[in-house]
């Protein structure tokens, strides 16, 4: 659950720390005093889009911190385990910071390591649900109508694999219909590129033989130099009459004799020995060099026709010839794909395959969405004839698509049957505003119970909505809280009374700068808070003795 909520510099937010406790909590106050700014600071927090304009007139950055306690919640384990899965430490409690600067950017922190804020929102999802204010209107899009009842019956993952399917349907079936519109100007290119193919398969090159061509090459034109080196070297180390060997030979010799003299030279001996020693290894290494080595004007010859064999093709291609190889490997994968696109009835089979992939997977969604649409419609229903819409049916209709899409083979369709007549009709085409909030609410109630998430935020919910009906929206946001903590920005002193504790939201001015407070109201704070919602600018006895009634406190009769 949440636990703490700290704002610095957000919209009319200087400074302000909250407490928050369990069960069902309401947020109350005068129009503009910025009872959703907190919704609004939440929200960001958990990375909703963010722009500089939520900096405080004057701030240099926003920075909102939420601290959560996941011991003894039902996502505890979920977060954990999405924690781990991204290398990031975590407990029983869990730290969101965002920080906003007046550039717009914006920095995340999750525990107090540097995260994304997509992060943010992927693990927000798992600890609150926030419904705003204007959720109503969204209900009147397909789209929303379709993310709820599958979100509500935990078909993400297998739409997403509906998705997938039709992705992978579509790119045959283009594979295949390219093939047929395109057969003229693919056999022209495969009949080139199969001639290419066989030239410098022909060839039989490698960018390794090219290495060695180029060094057999510099050894070969050069052989003539190499043995005039190879024999002059080995006439002054060792052939000549007066040659190293024989000097250094000599030297050892006589210093070896005059060390019995004076064993200061014993140490020169010993190194010109060593010396004489390395130069016998370099002698015989150099002799059989020298015999190895020839004049091979024949190979020569082949060496460079070989080379201009190469150097020819690689010209006639525009490549350097170290390049060749890479080409013969493309020029082979293409080949195999025209090949492949060419063979218009393994595109056709493999078509038939993907779409029937889909249809399998669509058809399996949509028997889930016919039992999920027929269980939260009833469910939707009960709360609604609780919300009076007695006689008024709600109802989801899955509408079939013909070919289908990405989301499936039929769109959602949210009606209602009796506002206008029996017969069941498009939401958005039947009911009032009033009325969408109401059927809005009702949705909102039933789909948190079958949430898994700990936090429940309701912006505002309640709007269009009073009298006997307003009472009934408190007791069941009452019921919400015994099962989770659930936090509501209302103006309704009936939901306002149902709360378990409650927080009022003022706004002063000091020095020219307007600014937001929260203050939690104790017993005596709340019957004035109700009293002000139920009369307006004069509170008076009978106002307050109407708030404890429906706060159920001493001197009241609830």
């Amino acid at each position: 659950m949440l636990q703490r909520l700290t704002i610095r510099d957000f919209v009319l937010v200087d400074r302000l720390e909250l407490e928050f406790m369990t069960g069902f909590g309401t947020l109350t106050g005068e129009t503009g005093a910025g009872k959703s700014i907190l919704v609004d600071a939440l929200a960001f927090v958990l990375g909703e889009r963010a722009d500089a304009g939520l900096i405080r007139a004057g701030g240099e950055r926003a920075e909102v911190s939420a601290e959560f306690a996941l011991h003894g919640t039902s996502a505890a384990s979920a977060v954990i385990a999405w924690l781990r899965d991204k290398d990031l430490d975590g407990g029983d409690e869990l730290l969101l910071r965002r920080v906003l600067d007046t550039s717009g950017r914006s920095r995340a922190y999750l525990n107090g390591s540097p995260a994304t804020v997509h992060q943010l929102r992927e693990v927000s999802e798992l600890l609150v649900d926030i419904h705003g204010q204007h959720a109503h209107q969204s209900l009147l899009r397909a789209d929303a109508q379709r993310l709820l009842l599958d979100a509500h019956a935990r078909l993400r993952e297998l739409a997403e694999q509906v998705a997938g399917a039709w992705r992978w349907a579509r790119e045959a079936r283009s594979r295949l219909e390219s093939a047929l519109a395109g057969a003229e100007t693919r056999i022209e290119e495969h009949e080139r590129l199969a001639w290419q193919v066989r030239e410098l398969e022909t060839l039989g090159f490698s960018a390794e033989e090219w290495q060695g061509l180029d060094t057999e090459h510099q050894r070969l034109s050069h052989a003539a130099s190499l043995v005039e080196g190879a024999r002059f070297s080995l006439a002054v180390l060792a052939e000549d009459e007066v040659s190293c060997e024989t000097l250094l030979d000599a030297a050892r010799t006589r210093l070896s004799e005059l060390a019995g003299f004076d064993p200061a030279l014993a140490g020169t001996a010993a190194l010109l020995q060593s010396a004489q020693t390395e130069l016998g290894e370099a002698i015989s290494a150099l002799r059989r060099y020298a015999d190895r080595l020839e004049l091979d004007p024949e190979r020569l010859g082949e060496v460079e026709r070989r080379i201009e064999a190469v150097l020819a093709c690689a010209r006639k291609h525009r490549a350097r010839p170290e390049e060749l190889p890479g080409l013969l490997a493309n020029w082979r994968e293409r080949l195999s794909a025209l090949s492949e696109a060419a063979d218009t009835s393994a595109l056709q089979a493999r078509a038939d395959e993907a779409r029937q992939h889909y249809e399998t997977l669509a058809k399996k969604l949509s028997a889930a969405r016919a039992k999920a649409a027929k269980q939260l419609g009833a469910e939707v229903n009960r709360v609604m004839q609780q919300l009076a819409f007695t006689g008024d049916r709600f109802e989801i209709a899955l509408v079939p698509t013909g070919e289908g899409g990405a989301f499936g083979l039929e769109q959602v369709e949210f009606r209602i049957a009796g506002l206008a007549g029996n017969e069941s009709r498009p939401l958005a085409k039947v009911a009032s505003g009033g009325e969408l909030s109401r059927i809005s609410l009702a949705i909102q109630v039933v789909t948190s119970q079958a949430a898994r998430v700990p936090t429940l935020v309701f912006d505002e919910v309640d709007v269009g909505i009073g009298g006997g009906v307003a009472e009934v929206v408190g007791r069941l946001l009452r019921e919400l809280g015994g099962e989770r903590q659930v936090l509501c920005v209302t103006h309704l002193p009936q939901v306002a009374a149902r709360a378990n504790w409650q927080w009022q939201v003022s706004k002063s001015e000091r020095n020219g700068e307007v600014s937001s407070q929260v203050a939690a109201l104790d017993e005596s704070g709340r019957v004035e808070e109700v009293a002000r919602m139920l009369g307006g600018v004069e509170i008076t006895a009978i106002t307050r003795r109407h708030a404890q009634e429906m706060l159920g406190f001493p001197g009241g009769k609830r």
